[in-house]
């Protein structure tokens, strides 16, 4: 079973950047597949960014341009730059499987705030 730890998150200013980080533990992780996530309060999670099984990239439209998502499967992390971050990219951001049928259990995300 794979597990999964975000962070990297923070308390930055608008047009300012973050990394975030997902190490994973346990066997069978690859970074193909994988996502990143976020959540807003109020708001259902919504997929920002993913490594398609075949090593493409997806964005949300929120996000292209702006975020790049990589990872490293000898690392067993995701990373994801985030670059000219807006106030609407505040929420709590999680990486996932986003091709699998079920997802792994779910970190403790990690909190992006940006301020304006």
């Amino acid at each position: 079973q794979v597990q999964l730890a975000e962070s990297g998150g923070g308390l930055v200013q608008a047009g300012r950047s973050l990394r975030l980080s997902c190490a994973a533990s346990g066997s069978g992780f690859s970074i193909a597949g994988m996502g990143w996530y976020r959540q807003a309060p109020g708001k259902q999670r919504e997929l920002v960014a993913g490594i398609t099984r075949i090593g493409n990239t997806d964005y949300a439209e929120s996000a292209k341009g702006r975020f790049t998502i990589s990872g490293d499967n000898t690392k067993k992390a995701v990373y994801l730059q985030m670059d000219s971050l807006k106030p609407e990219d505040t929420a709590r951001y999680y990486c996932n499987t986003y091709t699998r049928p079920t997802y792994y259990d779910w970190g403790q995300g990690t909190q992006v705030t940006v301020s304006s």
